[in-house]
């Protein structure tokens, strides 16, 4: 397959087209003199009308510097180019955006929320992509403080919504409540502490998070602030411990960590039948194989060569639209919307198919009239 996908890749994925016919001399005065002037005149009297007269209600940037590329870490942005390029072909696909990837030398929280303000004329949203935290934290707070337009980070609340489709349909079929279930996340970088708070804003109430010193509590001296103010609604129990503390009766393990963490002591330690998503790439913290075999009642991961695969591109074409058709910040009511509205896109739950694939029939819309709903 690497010699396919290379191949495959060669020149780029995304290339610009022109939206209209450029053939003669009436074309050429449509397209550029004097017919752009009256565009611009337009604008020129309200500055609104930059979204009609233009691209940019369908414009997308794609920032990123490749610190937290998916799978392989702060490999640059160059790196990080391709990948880029495959969100703008899911944006095309599936919600006619236009996607542009701006790959960028930068990695100070300030620097890149400048370049943000520098750019923000020329687009009617801002997809914020592989920035590692903290810094990423910061940067989506200072902008959706700061810009008209709608900001979303995927790599924080494209997963957040996933996961709590999934969990959901996962309910629907155990027959449980969210106010009941313990939830243990391990990973409290971007998606981590991204899920535990829309579970908790959704009304998961016992969620504890952990990094890789251990359980996120209020003894730790060393956490960042973004950790610390998940302390708000993680861990109210305020146990210490490693990992198998954790899992001591646990309901749902969510996994946004490393690969193989999860064996047979620790599947032991949560209750009868658990819901496990082990969503490390590309190798989960548990097989499906043998999660099943030690008893694990609903398995999801991150892979497509497994039934419930936890992916992105499920989530955010349809957010970014809603968010930039309703000129709307993103906020939580909007998230939870969406997950709703994914969920509901499988008729029949089953233990091998709590999440709808990228494909089936209608992802796309339920997500964007959920939010438009609302």
């Amino acid at each position: 397959m690497q010699e396919e996908a290379l191949e495959y890749h060669r020149g780029g994925k995304i290339q610009l087209e022109a939206k209209h016919k450029l053939e003669n001399q009436a074309d050429l005065q449509l397209t550029y003199t004097p017919g752009m002037g009256y565009a611009a005149e337009a604008i020129i009297e309200d500055q609104t009308k930059s979204f009609e007269y233009s691209w940019r209600q369908s414009a997308v940037a794609i920032v990123c510097n490749g610190t937290a590329v998916l799978g392989y870490g702060n490999v640059g942005p160059e790196a990080a180019l391709p990948v880029m390029e495959g969100k703008s072909v899911v944006f095309k696909r599936f919600a006619e955006l236009n996607a542009i990837p701006l790959c960028i030398k930068e990695t100070e929280p300030e620097a890149i929320v400048k370049f943000c303000h520098q750019i923000q004329p020329s687009f009617g949203g801002i997809l914020l992509e592989d920035i590692k935290a903290p810094e990423c934290f910061e940067i989506e707070r200072q902008l959706k403080n700061t810009l008209a337009i709608p900001i979303f980070h995927d790599d924080q609340h494209g997963t957040a919504v996933v996961v709590l489709a999934g969990l959901l349909n996962s309910l629907k079929l155990t027959q449980q409540t969210a106010d009941s279930l313990k939830i243990v996340i391990n990973g409290a970088g971007a998606a981590g502490l991204a899920t535990a708070r829309l579970l908790h804003e959704y009304g998961f109430k016992d969620i504890t998070l952990l990094d890789s010193k251990g359980i996120v509590c209020r003894q730790r001296a060393d956490l960042n602030k973004y950790k610390t103010e998940s302390l708000e609604y993680t861990n109210q129990e305020n146990i210490s411990g490693q990992l198998i503390d954790a899992l001591d009766q646990a309901d749902i393990f969510i996994g946004l960590s490393k690969a193989n963490l999860l064996g047979e002591a620790e599947i032991a330690a949560m209750k009868p039948e658990p819901i496990v998503f082990a969503l490390a790439n590309p190798v989960p913290e548990i097989m499906p194989d043998l999660a099943k075999k030690l008893g694990v009642k609903i398995i999801a991961t991150g892979r497509a060569d497994y039934p419930n695969q936890v992916n992105n591109v499920l989530a955010f074409p349809g957010i970014l639209k809603a968010a930039m058709d309703k000129k709307s910040q993103i906020n939580n009511k909007m998230l939870i919307a969406a997950a709703e509205g994914l969920a509901a896109c499988v008729e029949n739950p089953s233990f091998e198919k709590i999440i709808p694939m990228a494909f089936d029939q209608g992802v796309f819309d339920s997500i964007y009239q959920a939010i438009m709903q609302n």
